[in-house]
């Protein structure tokens, strides 16, 4: 799969990009990154990227032209990609989100807004999709298009290991994960559950489930079905 982030920080991705598990799927050839620079489409000799608003108000706006311009080359580079605008507005980034958009065959268009965010234009014209973290505004759309990439890179075949830990993760299913432990058995008078070291499968898969049903209602009931 292809991602493409649109910046005017491309900095910002360098060290992120070749770390970790998103560093070994581009050495893998299971992912591409590309960096495109917004500036590098201003119209003007000093790159600028924002201007005031129309009808006044707080802050700057990004400015279409280099944005579109940004927009039109990276679906130049690949037709079939999805153009998605990071904004508190979009719908809430989801594991089963995430899921979609690693299955789709098309590569991915990240923008990164910036300021108050960009003209309404350029959502209008040029975005299929809009994507939040969550009900809170940050400084730009970097941090959210990373959050976003690496919560999708993660669910492309052959990028983890162990296709099991993806199954078993957090929201995969419609409960949080259940407790787990390492060696040493004892950690400061604290020991491991003794169920875990039986050997019974059986019995540890479903004192699992019961822990992640446990959990779940005590932290995160509105992931439950109210009829369950």
């Amino acid at each position: 799969m292809k991602f493409q982030l649109l910046t005017i920080f491309p900095e910002f991705f360098e060290s992120p990009l070749s770390t970790s598990i998103l560093g070994r799927a581009q050495e893998k050839e299971l992912v591409e990154y590309a960096l495109v620079d917004i500036r590098e489409f201003a119209t003007d000799r000093h790159r600028k990227t924002d201007d005031l608003p129309y009808g006044g108000g707080a802050g700057m706006l990004m400015k279409p032209e280099p944005l579109v311009g940004a927009l039109e080359y990276a679906r130049e580079q690949d037709p079939g990609a999805t153009r998605i605008l990071m904004s508190p507005q979009g719908e809430p980034l989801t594991q089963a989100l995430a899921q979609e958009l690693a299955d789709q065959p098309g590569g991915l268009i990240l923008t990164c807004g910036r300021y108050e965010g960009v003209d309404e234009r350029v959502r209008e014209g040029w975005i299929d999709r809009e994507i939040s973290l969550g009900d809170y505004v940050l400084s730009g759309g970097e941090p959210g298009a990373l959050v976003l990439l690496d919560a999708i890179t993660r669910l492309i075949p052959g990028v983890l290991g162990n296709f099991d830990s993806i199954r078993e993760e957090s929201f995969s299913a419609p409960s949080l994960e259940y407790p787990q432990y390492t060696r040493p058995r004892d950690f400061r008078g604290r020991e491991v559950p003794e169920i875990l070291l039986s050997g019974d499968h059986a019995k540890i898969a479903q004192w699992r489930r019961d822990r992640a049903l446990e959990r779940t209602r005590k932290r995160r009931p509105d992931l439950l079905d109210p009829k369950a």
